[in-house]
């Protein structure tokens, strides 16, 4: 089956996995959260093409991706991963040292531990 020429963002954006489902990419593009080209879009019907560049600004992160395919059904990870190619530049010295301030999300409230290392780096001159 061949792939087609043009796709809706929407359903690329599905079809690649950087969204959960089509609904959640329609609101996301339709939110202004999507350049396409550079120019920012919020029409969930804009017809996308290989070639095209897409920055995505998600919650914690900025996506660069070049799409390389259009596809033609949401498939598994590495057929997904195939659809474009990742042109997100690697974060810098600063991103990584606030990075490290920050709890994986999900992973419940800081121990006693926890809690006194996030102090001592807060406040590395601090006497006890």
């Amino acid at each position: 089956m061949d792939q087609p020429a043009r796709l809706r963002i929407d359903k690329w954006l599905f079809f690649a996995r950087v969204l959960k489902s089509r609904t959640l990419a329609g609101k996301f593009v339709a939110g202004g959260n999507v350049r396409v080209n550079s120019e920012k879009i919020d029409q969930p019907s804009l017809a996308v093409k290989p070639g095209d560049v897409l920055t995505i600004s998600l919650e914690r992160r900025i996506l660069v991706l070049k799409i390389v395919a259009c596809g033609h059904r949401r498939g598994p990870a590495p057929e997904a991963q195939a659809l474009y190619q990742d042109l997100t530049p690697a974060p810098t010295e600063s991103e990584k040292i606030a990075a490290a301030g920050q709890r994986e999300p999900g992973s419940g409230r800081p121990t006693k531990r926890d809690r006194r290392r996030i102090d001592k780096f807060l406040q590395p001159d601090a006497d006890d």
